[in-house]
């Protein structure tokens, strides 16, 4: 990824490590990692994290406890983290500032010696400590001579609360900023210990008993009272009138998992809640990071328990906060939160509930709690919650001040600091000139990569690891099941042909019924997957195939369209033509008719196309608008064109993919219908050669604002664009002119977004999850920003592909 604030990395400049480094010939560099800040604004204490398997690592590699972050001779503060526990790293992460619109250089090194002499200063605190020297009478441990911290504590039976077993009767949690605790009985509160001093706080409270904490004191106090609540963001299920506390369960597992300067976590292990009528073990990680205020809680569950409540307690002469939530984007946070003189010493304490905007059912409230009910994936569910206090240094006195710090915080979550990796393991396997067989076994590669991490994952009522829930039948699967089925075509891989096949025959009834497809939404995402069908009935000739087909087939025929003919994206979003639609719809209605319909509707095909043009080309640059809406009533339309804001690069990399895509199926005869649309192809040749990134050959998320230091390069738009250059030089359409362009995409997409794994395989980085129009999605430069940015979607795996498949073809 490329962002606007960082130079282009040459490959061979990575090969020399920095002077300091050097200097100590026990270090072994694994990685150089260019880190910017996308906002107008500082952010400090960024904790950056890197997963060692993306630094080239092996799983359970003994050198991930020995890393050290350098930013020329300064060592920065870092961490080695295990998330589950098993006694082996999993992640490193880093800690620093930036300033606005920043770019910051780090390299990444295995330095045993420099890691065991690092001694940062300890900012953060996990913690649980048990009552010795006494004894058990009834359910209080009585006669207790002090207390001492233990790693895992499972309390007894007769635990409740308030038995002098538990120091301050939980589990505790804390940066400099704030800590909080959790109580391990029967109440499941959450509790806020607010700060006079930006100092660890939690070894000291509760030494002498219950009461001192409760009054102001030279560290802080307990700041909230909790009562039969969910407490300062509490998690608990929501029965459709009230929330039900993690109660009535068979017992408790608490385990301190880190306790260190950058990040420290507990876990709980709740064992048989009894919940609307079943029992479910329920499991929670929270964890906090120096310099913040928020706490990450990560729920795990042995079967969905049924609507999670996530939320606060409702005091009086409070105030309900509703976060933005008019971008109903995957990716992007909101927040609720309450205001008021509501902290034990009559003093404003704000609390708050971070939650992703699209997983949100419901806000509401019970007598207890203001509520926020989310929806969540089949095996568990994150959420953030903080709070602040007037008394803390710098506190926040007043409502708009805090609501303008949730904003910011809210943000952050959204907009993560962009990064920019390249291992000592890419160089390794990037080096040498490009040649055929190296484009497509990137190809192979990359195929294969996706079948051991998915494995059937994708097929019917499997788990889809990118939906994070049951596979369905959706346009992703088919992009990426052509994929990999071009490859087989292209190595005679009959092991590749067979995966991609069961995949797609699974969704497919002996009937020709497709399970899951609704031919009532008139979604024409729906059809794209269809054009797999169409290859196994030529393959097999089996009549399922045919009749799944018809299906689809006529959804076309009954589709609502614009007045000229243009198919609209979806019956929930009437009158308007997306780019993306162009490419799910056509070349399924092309091939179709080409095979059924001696070509009958080859024209109606062209015709989305010339409407496209007609309505989205910017006349200027040539590039087309994500969308358009003929009646001009949606909010992100201009009310004049119709036309959505910007130039979104994966939407016009589904044009380009459709253009030569459909090509395959207008026969020779056609020839006026194959001018216009080779004619369309040099247009949209020319405008993507103007826009790509002279730098590194790739095209940026927004294509026309390279500069904007939230903008970066996008993988799966760079694909595509590569695709349809490297198939229309291939096909005859485009001249050899434009072959720079392809081969120095192509490199790009190497160099910028491939990363190599010790096991072999390949990832693809920087893909735009997700991206569209409509319910709150306002098509702004900031909407495209603040999409997920993930590895291995496969909006991007499928045309990195096939983009090979191309290139190889191309350089033969």
């Amino acid at each position: 990824m490329k962002t606007n604030s960082c130079k282009a990395i040459a490959l061979t400049s990575l090969l020399a490590p920095s002077l300091a480094v050097a200097a100590l010939s026990s270090n072994e560099s694994i990685a150089t990692v260019e880190l910017t800040n996308p906002s107008d604004y500082q952010r400090s204490d960024e904790i950056v994290s890197f997963d060692l398997f993306d630094l080239g690592l092996r799983e359970n590699d003994p050198r991930g406890n020995q890393l050290v972050a350098m930013e020329g001779d300064l060592s920065l503060p870092s961490q080695s983290v295990d998330d589950d526990g098993d006694g082996s790293f999993d992640r490193f992460i880093v800690g620093l500032d930036f300033t606005p619109g920043q770019s910051r250089e780090i390299e990444i090194l295995v330095a045993p010696k420099v890691a065991n002499a690092n001694a940062f200063p300890k900012r953060t605190q996990a913690e649980i400590s048990r009552a010795v020297g006494g004894k058990w009478v009834g359910q209080v441990y009585e006669g207790g001579t002090g207390f001492e911290n233990v790693q895992s504590l499972t309390p007894p039976a007769q635990h409740k609360d308030h038995s002098l077993f538990i120091r301050y009767e939980g589990l505790g949690i804390e940066s400099d900023k704030v800590a909080y605790r959790v109580y391990l009985d029967r109440r499941n509160g959450f509790d806020i210990f607010s700060k006079t001093k930006h100092e660890l706080a939690l070894h000291n409270i509760g030494q002498d008993g219950f009461e001192s904490y409760h009054h102001l004191a030279d560290w802080g106090m307990d700041t909230l009272k909790v009562g039969q609540s969910l407490g300062t963001g509490g998690y608990g299920h929501w029965n459709g009138k009230s929330v039900d506390i993690v109660s009535a369960v068979d017992g408790w597992d608490a385990t301190i998992k880190e306790n260190a300067h950058l990040q420290s976590s507990f876990n709980i292990k709740y064992k048989g809640w009894e919940i609307a009528g079943k029992k479910v073990d329920l499991d929670a990680t929270l964890s906090m990071q120096a310099g913040s205020h928020l706490v990450h809680v990560d729920l795990e569950y042995s079967e969905v328990p049924g609507p999670i409540a996530i939320g606060l307690v409702k005091h009086a002469g409070t105030e309900l906060i509703e976060g933005d939530r008019d971008i109903s984007n995957f990716g992007a946070w909101t927040y609720i939160a309450s205001w008021g003189k509501q902290s034990l010493n009559d003093d404003y304490l704000g609390m708050a509930v971070f939650f992703r905007k699209g997983s949100l059912e419901k806000i509401t409230q019970d007598d207890s709690n203001y509520v926020a009910v989310v929806e969540t994936g089949n095996t568990g569910y994150d959420y953030y919650f903080c709070s602040t206090w007037e008394k803390e240094p710098n506190g926040i006195g007043s409502k708009e001040a805090f609501v303008a710090y949730l904003d910011r915080q809210m943000e952050k979550l959204t907009l993560p600091v962009r990064r920019e990796v390249v291992t000592t393991l890419d160089l390794a396997n990037k080096q040498g000139p490009l040649t055929a067989e190296r484009a497509l076994g990137y190809s192979v590669q990359m195929s294969e990569s996706e079948m051991k991490r998915l494995g059937y994952g994708l097929a019917l009522n499997q788990y889809d690891p990118d939906r994070e829930g049951i596979a369905k039948w959706t346009y992703t699967t088919g992009l990426l099941m052509q994929a990999i089925d071009d490859t087989a075509a292209a190595t005679q891989r009959a092991d590749l042909r067979s995966y991609a096949d069961k995949v797609m025959n699974s969704y497919v009834e002996e009937d020709g019924t497709i399970t899951g497809y609704n031919a009532k939404s008139f979604n024409i995402d729906m059809i794209n997957s269809g054009k797999f069908l169409l290859r196994l009935w030529e393959r097999s000739k089996d009549e399922k195939y045919k009749i799944a087909s018809e299906h689809l087939r006529a959804q076309l025929a009954d589709h609502p369209r614009t007045s000229e003919g243009a198919f609209w994206h979806k019956q929930i979003y009437p009158n308007q033509l997306w780019l993306d639609g162009v490419y799910m719809g056509m070349p399924f209605l092309a091939h179709y008719s080409q095979l059924f319909e001696d070509g009958s509707e080859a024209k109606t095909a062209v015709h989305e196309f010339e409407i496209a043009r007609k309505h989205m080309r910017d006349s200027k640059t040539g590039l087309y608008y994500h969308g358009w809406d003929e009646s001009r009533e949606q909010s992100w339309a201009d009310k004049k064109t119709g036309l959505s804001a910007e130039f979104w690069a994966r939407g016009y990399g589904w044009y380009t993919m459709a253009l030569v895509d459909v090509m395959d199926f207008l026969p020779e005869s056609q020839k006026d219908l194959r001018k216009t649309m080779i004619k369309l192809m040099v247009e949209v040749a020319d405008s993507l050669v103007g826009v790509q990134d002279p730098d590194t050959g790739t095209w940026y998320q927004v294509l026309d604002k390279p500069e904007h230091p939230a903008n970066y390069t996008e993988s799966s738009s760079s694909s595509m664009f590569v695709y349809f250059m490297a198939k229309a030089i291939n096909e005859g359409y485009l001249s050899d002119k434009y072959k720079d362009a392809v081969i120095k995409g192509y490199q790009g997409m190497v160099n910028e977004f491939i990363t190599f794994h010790a096991d072999g395989s390949l990832s693809l980085k920087d893909v735009c999850k997700v991206a569209g129009l409509g319910f709150g999605r306002d098509g702004s430069f900031d909407y495209y920003m603040k999409e997920d940015i993930v590895d291995n979607g496969p909006h991007g795996v499928g045309p990195f592909i096939l983009a090979g498949v191309e290139v190889s073809k191309l350089l033969k």
